[in-house]
């Protein structure tokens, strides 16, 4: 979401809550391992899109993003696909991916009243070293995120440190765009930057158990400078570079941080790869806290 000023306080999710939530999490989660299938060269990023709004209607989901009023237009896709330098946003059409691209998708739905969150990146065929690594370090500071946020009382003592490990790599954050609380409505207080500036000392948050967030780095090889095409959404790094966002949503409970859109392996199939783009497995979907 476009970083604002305001913000109020947290809304909290009982233990209950946060299992209806995951429900919607899996539903995500599933989304995003068919779209790690379908993403290989000369697939078109609206079939895609299309594909996932076909899984949401059979399991009566709702998205989130198809409709989201913009400045201008809403928005008009079920998913978000952003390539290469395109930051977050994109809006999915006839575009082909092709070898070496890094393929973004963000998606979200509501289940039974409950919204989940969540996007990945994906490195299509033969892609350089750096970009690589710039997928690495992007999930590694999603994973910093999960990490801390069971052993820290605020949340810029977490945003700090994922800023830290971008920028010691050479990378840097985009300060424009943040993640926020989910529940009952896909934006909730509070916002949720990956980095520290005055407004977060003057906004921030603790964390503590019912907490709900959608944690979403946005990491760019060069500048963190973006702008917003004429399409009025496509968000793309001013000097043209390639960018990486990774996102989950993530709950503080009382048994730790619980990634509620990891992935599952199919029932009764044979145990999957870590998915949804940040190498977080089924079995470490709860992080214990450590006070």
């Amino acid at each position: 979401m476009r970083k604002s000023v305001f913000q109020k306080a947290p809304e909290l999710k009982s233990a209950r809550e946060i299992a209806l939530m995951r429900e919607a999490g899996k539903l995500v989660a599933a989304a995003l391992r068919m779209c790690r299938d379908m993403a290989k060269p000369g697939v078109r990023t609206i079939d895609i899109d299309q594909a996932v709004e076909a899984l949401f209607a059979r399991h009566g989901a709702i998205p989130l993003f198809k409709g989201y009023p913009g400045q201008k237009v809403p928005f008009p896709a079920v998913t978000c696909i952003s390539l290469n330098e395109q930051v977050v946003h994109g809006i999915p059409g006839p575009r082909q991916i092709r070898d070496g691209d890094l393929l973004k998708i963000d998606t979200a739905c509501k289940l039974n009243g409950w919204c989940a969150d969540a996007a990945i990146t994906l490195p299509i065929g033969d892609v350089r070293p750096e970009r690589r690594r710039l997928v690495r370090v992007a999930e590694e500071v999603l994973a910093i995120a999960i990490e801390e946020m069971g052993r820290r009382q605020w949340w810029s003592e977490v945003a700090q440190r994922m800023q830290k490990h971008a920028e010691s790599n050479g990378f840097s954050v985009v300060q424009q765009y943040v993640g926020h609380g989910i529940g009952r409505i896909m934006h909730e207080n509070p916002q949720v930057p990956n980095f520290v500036s005055r407004d977060l000392r003057d906004q921030d948050f603790r964390l503590e158990e019912g907490l709900v967030l959608a944690v979403e780095p946005m990491i760019n090889m060069c500048r963190a400078d973006t702008r917003v095409l004429s399409d009025h959404w496509t968000v793309v790094t001013r000097d043209g570079m390639p960018s990486v966002h990774v996102e989950h949503t993530l709950a503080i409970t009382r048994q730790g941080v619980q990634v509620l859109t990891a992935d599952e392996p199919p029932v009764n199939g044979p145990p999957s790869e870590p998915r949804a783009g940040t190498g977080v497995s089924p079995e470490a979907s709860t992080l214990s806290s450590s006070g």
